[in-house]
């Protein structure tokens, strides 16, 4: 990219294109030793370690919540396989914590766990590189003890993405079944300790939602899905290359009504089989006569039962150890324990707030462990009922902000779900409904009122103790992007995307507010904005590429003089263009491909959200071209929003349509926590430790939709795909040992 053109226009502050160094306004040679930006990169000896991520994935796919050998429940989100420790709550003081398996680039879809309860497989969708190339599919086999990875497989042989996966169960776990999401859902038998395809077959052009091998038989295997339930025979060794050979055999209802859906099954020790649907039934599959003279062998199956069970769908089924059988339903949300002849024995109800049952498995003793739809995971059992141990957004993430004092942290967005999270338990505060999508928010200096705006032109001032609304005002009907206070609580700021910062003078500690005044000038919707560290100035960004400055103590005036704002100093920095951060934009870049920056309160980094589901650390001030940074992974989807907690020990990431959110440690170079950040004790992950590799050029264009959360700029892509942890740039850097939590 050449040098941008600065505006003819009379507003000397008006950038038409992304800036560059010539086209910000440089700060004088009193401003932290510049010019020249000469800082030392040994201080660069930092970095982040992923500790807690919240939310689960239980809104769209299946096969997703497993109990491993050591008591660990595993299950993921975004790109990340968590294993979480049950004890007071995940990484609270009784004992709970996560692990992570960072190794796929891309949304995991579904898992599967040996029968040695120690080693899984995890399949990742399909997706596309920085430069819009497609990257296929690939399921890894990994150890969940030392989180290592020990196989991958399917590498240019699955398209789309990975739909469905088991282990075989009476040959010790030898093979591996597939099932992909391309038209014709493959099915595809591995020999998984090989990395050997032994034999692949169309399945259906329907939706396949589960595939199992028969516990007591490898050579059976059973899918379900849209309108159909499967048997296979499999023939380790024959087939026309001697690789094995799988023959079909349908399911057929006859007399009973076949349902939409079949979501689940499960095989019961008798060598039947027990199906869910989309009737609420579930149906009894027994061996037919011939078959029943070789017990746990064949593939004839028909119905010889129908229990109604549910009200709408069933979306669960679980085998427990004393061999009763759990089943978990949509619409009424009900857990039902059947005992013999299908009796109901007892039942329990799963609150509305969580939604409907996903997925089940048995914990420990009598404890159960239930996915919700609503990206809950809730723990207990069916006499004292389930209470939340993971919990999540359910929609595309935007709004976020830190308190002031304490270690919480906001959350808002399409959910319409406002959330306050501790960021030392890692768990939900408390959450309220908004009515309305959720962009943005800030809390006061006070810590005691947050301001949070809406996709409508309304604002709301909420007490944090009690939830309740203490102000509700609108400025015109377009969404606000970003609210922002003073750094002494007398003022607060609301971007909007009619082109205005509305000013209002604020007391109270926040209760109150009075419309002060407008700034009028910019040429496009607001996209960002800092105040000062005096409280009288603004800093402006627009989707335009605009920096403005704004004299707010004087009347909300446009300072036409941009120069007169070089050396002044921001309590925040979360502008992404601007001379002290020029240096994040990577070639090429075409002004969208960075949604959110900000600065450490010790003015040490920043960290920077991108559209590729990427975080990124640079050093502050960034004002060089190509400056170094390290890159961290993990989103499934574009971040839309950094910020650092008060004390600058972790940095809370936003992911977009994964609507994930992840708590970064601030580590030091020996893996250490970094002096001068807060404490960083507590549970991490396992991460790849950054290497020493160029970071390719975004594209100059991203051929997608706008995104809901910016109108008018280009949307994100669907799906990211590169490695978990790298360096972004040439510039060779101290590489930090990985951290190995417990």
């Amino acid at each position: 990219a050449g040098k941008h053109m600065v505006s003819k226009v009379p507003r000397e502050a008006k950038v038409l294109e992304r800036p560059t160094e010539g086209s910000c306004p440089e700060p004088g040679k009193g401003d932290r030793g510049l010019p020249g930006f000469q800082i030392s990169e040994g201080l660069f000896s930092l970095t982040f370690l992923l500790t807690p991520s919240y939310g689960y994935r239980g809104r769209d796919s299946r096969s997703n919540l497993f109990v491993l050998r050591s008591g660990e429940v595993v299950y993921f989100i975004a790109c990340v396989v968590v294993l979480y420790r049950p004890g007071g709550g995940p990484g609270g003081s009784g004992g709970g914590g996560q692990r992570h398996y960072l190794g796929h680039t891309d949304c995991v879809r579904c898992l599967a766990v040996h029968p040695d309860g120690v080693r899984v497989a995890s399949g990742q969708t399909a997706g596309v590189d920085k430069d819009g190339k497609p990257l296929q599919p690939v399921v890894h086999i990994w150890d969940s003890e030392k989180l290592h990875k020990l196989q991958e497989i399917g590498l240019g042989v699955f398209e789309r993405g990975v739909g469905a996966l088991a282990f075989s169960v009476s040959d010790q776990g030898s093979f591996l079944c597939v099932v992909d999401d391309s038209n014709e859902h493959m099915l595809s038998v591995w020999d998984w300790n090989r990395g050997a395809k032994l034999v692949e077959i169309k399945s259906t052009n329907d939706s396949v939602l589960a595939v199992g091998f028969n516990p007591r038989d490898s050579s059976c295997i059973v899918t379900s899905g849209k309108s159909h339930v499967h048997f296979w025979n499999w023939s380790p060794g024959g087939g026309a290359q001697g690789n094995g050979g799988l023959t079909r055999k349908q399911g057929v209802f006859g007399k009973y009504k076949k349902p939409k859906f079949v979501p689940c099954f499960v095989f019961l020790p008798d060598g039947d089989i027990l199906t869910g649907d989309s009737e609420g039934t579930i149906l009894t599959w027994g061996r037919s006569p011939p078959d029943s003279r070789t017990p746990g062998r064949g593939g004839t199956f028909g119905i010889i039962a129908q229990t109604r069970a549910h009200e709408g769908s069933i979306f669960a089924l679980c085998l427990l150890r004393d061999g009763t059988v759990l089943s978990g339903g949509g619409r009424d949300r009900r857990l039902v324990q059947w005992g013999p002849g299908l009796t109901a024995l007892q039942e329990a109800e799963i609150p509305e707030q969580f939604g409907a049952v996903r997925a089940i498995a048995e914990g420990l003793g009598s404890e159960l462990l239930v996915g919700t739809t609503k990206n809950a995971l809730l723990r207990g059992d069916l006499t004292q009922g389930f209470s939340p141990v993971i919990q999540g957004h359910t929609d595309e993430l935007w709004g976020l902000c830190t308190h002031p004092s304490l270690n919480r942290f906001l959350t808002c967005g399409h959910d319409r779900q406002l959330c306050l999270w501790d960021g030392e338990s890692h768990a939900l505060a408390w959450s309220l409904d908004l009515k309305e999508t959720g962009l943005c928010a800030d809390f006061h200096p006070s810590g005691k009122v947050v301001a949070v705006g809406l996709n409508t032109g309304r604002w709301l001032v909420l007490d944090t103790e009690t939830r309740e609304i203490v102000s509700d005002v609108t400025d015109g009907n377009e969404q606000l992007s970003v609210v922002r206070y003073s750094p002494d609580g007398m003022y607060l700021a609301i971007g909007s995307h009619d082109n205005m910062i509305y000013i209002y003078s604020v007391s109270s500690d926040g209760a109150k507010c009075n419309r002060f005044g407008r700034c009028v000038g910019h040429s496009s919707f607001i996209t960002h904005l800092d105040w000062s560290k005096d409280g009288s100035f603004i800093m402006s960004n627009s989707g335009d590429y605009e920096i403005l400055y704004w004299d707010v103590a004087g009347g909300c005036k446009l300072l036409r003089n941009r120069y007169e704002s070089r050396d002044r100093e921001w309590a925040t920095y979360t502008c992404v263009l601007g001379f002290h951060v020029y240096g994040v934009w990577p070639d090429g870049s075409d002004g969208t491909d960075i949604n959110s920056l900000c600065r450490s309160h010790n003015e040490r980094v920043v960290a920077v959200a991108d559209d590729f589901c990427k975080v990124h650390l640079f050093l502050y001030p960034c004002a060089r071209a190509k400056a170094p940074s390290r890159k961290y992974g993990g989103h499934g989807s574009h971040v839309t929003s950094v910020r650092f907690t008060h004390d600058d020990s972790h940095l809370i990431s936003l992911g977009g349509k994964d609507a994930s959110i992840f708590q970064w440690r601030m580590l030091g170079g020996g893996g250490t926590p970094s002096r001068g950040v807060g404490d960083a004790s507590g549970p991490t992950s396992v991460a790849p430790s950054p290497s020493q590799d160029q970071e390719p050029s975004p594209p100059t264009s991203l051929h997608s939709v706008p995104s809901p959360g910016r109108a008018g700029a280009l949307g994100p892509p669907q799906h990211c795909t590169e490695p978990q942890a790298e360096p972004s740039s040439p510039a060779p850097l101290p590489d930090p040992a990985a951290e190995r939590g417990q």
